[in-house]
C-alpha cells in the first residue's frame, strides 16, 4: 500500500513524506521531481514553453507509473487532484492524506522557499494572497473528496504530523 501526500504548496508534502519514508523505511518518492528528471527541464519552463495542460499530462503520467510500484511515500504535485483520474489511481493503490494550511502559512512558507521560482510557477494572474484564496476555493472540496485522513500542519511540528499518520495506519490495520 503507498501513501499518497496531497495538498496545496508548501502544507508540507515534502517535508513530511520524508521524515515519514525514514520512519516507515519506505522510499519517498516526489512525483514534481520525476516529472522533471522526465521531461528534463523545471516546472517553470515546462508551463512557460508548453502550458499547464502540458505539464499536467507528464504529472499523470509519472503518478501511473509510480502508483505501480508498493510501500512507497508518495508526494505529487497540489493539482494533482484535478484530474479524477489521479484521484481515481491514488485511492486504487493506497491511502490518500490531505495535509492543510492556513493562507497565511502558505504564504509565509512560499516566500520562505528558495525553491518557489523554479518549482511553483503562479497558477494565476494574481497577487499571492489572492491566488491562495482563488486556489484554495477549487480545490479544496476535490481534496477534501480524495482524502482518507486531513491533518491540519498549522504550528505543529512536522514530528506530530507524520506520528498521527503512523497512527492512522495503525488504527486502520486493526480494523481490516
Amino acid at each position: 500500500m503507498n501513501l499518497f501526500l496531497i495538498g496545496y504548496r508548501c502544507t508540507g508534502k515534502t517535508s513530511v513524506g520524508k521524515l515519514l519514508a525514514r520512519r516507515l523505511n519506505r522510499p519517498f518518492v516526489d512525483l514534481d521531481e520525476r516529472v522533471v528528471a522526465t521531461a528534463g527541464i523545471s516546472i517553470a519552463a515546462m508551463v512557460a514553453a508548453s502550458g499547464w495542460l502540458f505539464f499536467r499530462a507528464r504529472e499523470r503520467e509519472a503518478l501511473e507509473t509510480v502508483a505501480t510500484g508498493s510501500n512507497q511515500v508518495v508526494s505529487p504535485g497540489g493539482g494533482v487532484i484535478l484530474d479524477p483520474r489521479n484521484v481515481a489511481t491514488m485511492k486504487r493503490h493506497g491511502v490518500v492524506v490531505w495535509l492543510t494550511a492556513t493562507r497565511e502559512t502558505i504564504a509565509a512558507r512560499l516566500m520562505a522557499d528558495p525553491a518557489t521560482a523554479a518549482n511553483r510557477p503562479s497558477l494565476t494572474d494574481r497577487g499571492l494572497m489572492e491566488e491562495i484564496d482563488a486556489v484554495l476555493a477549487e480545490r479544496v472540496p476535490l481534496y477534501q473528496n480524495a482524502a482518507d485522513l486531513t491533518i491540519t500542519t498549522d504550528h505543529r511540528p512536522i514530528d506530530a504530523v507524520v506520528q498521527r499518520i503512523i497512527d492512522y495506519l495503525e488504527e486502520k490495520e486493526d480494523v481490516q
